[in-house]
């Protein structure tokens, strides 16, 4: 008989990533595994047919194979604009935030197996940031901030009617704006507890000033844990946070004892109830964070915190940078089942890891390998098991199962989203270094070609400049720089002095002198640039955004290397950026003086006093919504340099946009920002 010939399916022929592809992607985030351990709650965001951002629950099975096992994601949850799901004690119930019934956002709950969403709250208009099932499973813990009377959608209406303004905000504490968040004015985040059966609610904590606590339920459901700042300064005094417990039949609050100054935060209740964990620092000086933040234990009512990551030098607030998720510079922590050891994600040289430390002090383990970006949430009720999230240079996030084996951690794929999209395109995978700078400095630095790159020719290439500028660039997926290498760029990046991950002393290096180390490494970077063969060294751009852009505005100032820059929500002049950002710069903290009378430290590291010696043409980028580098830090600059006949353009992107435009706007935005860039590329490498 003659041999049958097997057909195969023909091979898609992949194309570079573009702009666009943002349109494609398929975005996972907050895994919530169920208290048995057999499935995983999370939340997925689309973009819809009008240029919104559609965030659904979905569930996936994580029993039927194990770690790496599973079943078909489905969809849980239909209203386009829920998340924060979380799974009750027993399992069989539901609850997540939705704004589907805007302007009132509300807790909505559902049966586990399926149903139809109810709403459990009654809140007035106003923001949630987040709740808590109490572990009996009959109370939600709320932080809820009610909006502003004057600034209620109903007020807007009633004064339209009118023909009457918008009302004046008569601010008289110096926290009433946050980037991301907007103007709340006086108003503050307070805890409230919700009656799961009834779905009343009853305010407990209000005495809060900085508005932004953590909070944690004791075993017993009696008492809540809450790391908060009752200063009437807190925004400079950030270090005066303190541990309370919470009654919550009674509102009597109890300070815990014998605890370090410093920021405090992501408190954890020991599984026994004797023991608070918490994230935070033991020093007055906040230092805009350029300090570890460790992990302490304490006795739940002696206090006498220990510091149990002492040992190792890691920060727990190490965030690796991408434009495909928001920045999270919050410490994740979380006992392990059995109260012996404490878990947590540590960000490393350019990776973020699951860790583990023993509770009562000693090294950190880490459970995870690779170059990726892990970051893992609650436990099952045994503590075997946890979902998490990865993503890596070549690949978008996607949800993963963690189970924990004696001194390992095995790990599998849940989802796999965005397989279809990546079987289309060519994705570039970059190659790392170490180089060594002129003082004997160690710098790690990422060299990202063009995915049909050819040997013998000779590319434009682009310095990337991360921001922070206490934050790391490494292994997590950036369209951008995808977007630039599909283009035809050679794309460095790097984590020079100033960058997390790679301990205190690093990171530590700039404080209050910006322009100095950091500019030598990156003065090194640029010969690494120059001495790549490939590399058309008369076609080299330099780009950044925040202190990426502050770093940019000194490079175009101090030398002639670069044919074009892009600088994005840049810090320009830090004299006016000390009373113009939502985050005021707090006189001889983190730089010498201050803004109205000892200006000469400020003055001297700003790029704005060397913006005379610029040559380079530049595309300026920012949002009239920052709140956190205020636009006029980029008028400045446009000023300058249109002052000096300098080829500047200026793109402004609207009051809806803020500081993380490029990664959390609105999408037709971000894709109008990337042409932006393609085009001025394209005009001068």
């Amino acid at each position: 008989m003659p041999t049958k010939t097997k057909k195969t399916a023909p091979r898609t022929k992949k194309i570079p990533m573009t702009p666009d592809d943002m349109l494609k992607f398929q975005l996972v985030s907050d895994p919530r595994i169920s208290p048995d351990g057999g499935c995983v709650l999370f939340a997925k965001q689309h973009i819809g047919s009008k240029n919104d951002a559609v965030t659904n629950l979905w569930i996936v099975d994580a029993a039927s194979g194990g770690a790496g096992g599973g079943g078909t994601p489905r969809r849980f949850t239909s209203g386009g604009k829920d998340s924060h799901g979380r799974w009750s004690p027993d399992g069989s119930r539901i609850a997540f935030i939705s704004g589907r019934d805007k302007p009132k956002i509300q807790i909505y709950t559902m049966r586990a197996n399926g149903g139809e969403a109810e709403a459990l709250t009654k809140f007035p208009e106003g923001a949630i940031a987040g709740f808590k099932w109490s572990p009996n499973g009959k109370m939600l813990a709320v932080a809820f901030r009610e909006q502003d009377p004057d600034w209620t959608q109903e007020a807007g209406k009633q004064r339209k009617e009118k023909g009457l303004n918008d009302p004046p905000r008569v601010i008289e504490d110096i926290t009433y704006r946050m980037d991301g968040d907007g103007y709340f004015n006086k108003q503050r985040f307070h805890l409230y507890i919700v009656d799961v059966e009834a779905g009343t609610h009853r305010k407990v904590y209000d005495k809060d000033t900085l508005g932004y606590f953590s909070y944690d339920w004791s075993p017993n459901s009696r008492e809540i844990a809450i790391t908060t700042n009752r200063d009437r300064r807190a925004i400079i005094n950030l270090w005066n946070f303190e541990i309370l417990r919470l009654d919550v039949k009674t509102r009597k609050l109890t300070k815990v004892q014998n605890v370090p100054p410093g920021i405090k935060e992501s408190v954890c209740w020991s599984p026994d109830g004797k023991r608070l964990a918490y994230a935070g620092q033991d020093s007055k000086k906040t230092l805009w964070g350029c300090h570890n933040s460790h992990i302490f234990v304490c006795d739940a009512k002696r206090g006498g915190a220990v510091k149990i990551t002492a040992g190792d030098d890691y920060c727990l607030s190490a965030t690796t940078l991408s434009d495909t998720a928001e920045a999270a510079f919050d410490a994740n922590i979380r006992w392990a089942g059995n109260g012996k050891h404490i878990l947590c994600k540590i960000g490393w040289r350019g990776e973020s890891h699951i860790a583990r430390v023993p509770a009562a002090g000693g090294r950190v383990a880490f459970l995870t390998a690779g170059h990726a970006n892990w970051n893992f949430s609650d436990l099952s009720s045994d503590g075997t098991r946890a979902a998490a999230t990865m993503q890596s240079h070549t690949k978008i996030t996607e949800i993963h199962l963690v189970e924990f084996q004696g001194k390992q951690a095995k790990t599998g794929v849940l989802t796999k989203f965005n397989a279809p999209l990546w079987k289309q395109r060519r994705i570039s995978e970059p190659t790392m270094k170490w180089l060594t700078t002129p003082d004997g400095t160690r710098v790690q630095v990422w060299m990202l070609k063009p995915p049909n790159f050819k040997t013998g020719k000779k590319y434009p290439a682009v310095l990337e400049i991360h921001g922070g500028p206490h934050a790391q660039y490494g292994s997590a997926f950036f369209h951008e720089f995808q977007v630039l290498a599909a283009n035809g760029y050679v794309v460095f990046f790097s984590n020079p002095r100033g960058s997390k991950g790679y301990g205190e002393d690093h990171c530590a290096a700039i404080k209050g002198d910006w322009g100095n180390h950091d500019w030598h490494d990156v003065q090194a970077i640029i010969e690494y640039m120059k001495a790549q063969p490939f590399v058309d060294v008369k076609r080299m751009g330099v780009m950044g955004g925040s202190y990426g852009g502050y770093m940019t505005n000194w490079a175009i100032g101090h030398t002639n290397d670069f044919a074009g820059a892009i600088t994005d929500r840049c810090v320009s002049n830090l004299v006016s950026m000390a009373g113009s950002s939502d985050f005021p710069n707090v006189p001889d903290e983190y730089w010498e003086g201050c803004a109205w009378d000892r200006p000469e430290a400020l003055w001297n590291q700003s790029p704005l006093k060397h913006l005379g010696n610029a040559k380079t043409p530049t595309l300026i980028i920012h949002s009239e919504g920052d709140l956190r580098c205020n636009i006029e830090q980029a008028e400045q600059v446009f000023t300058v340099l249109k002052m000096r006949k300098v080829q500047t353009r200026f793109v402004r992107y609207p009051r809806s946009t803020s500081h993380g435009m490029s990664r959390g706007g609105p999408t037709d935005m971000r894709i109008h920002r990337l042409g932006q860039i393609l085009d001025w590329w394209k005009k001068y490498l």
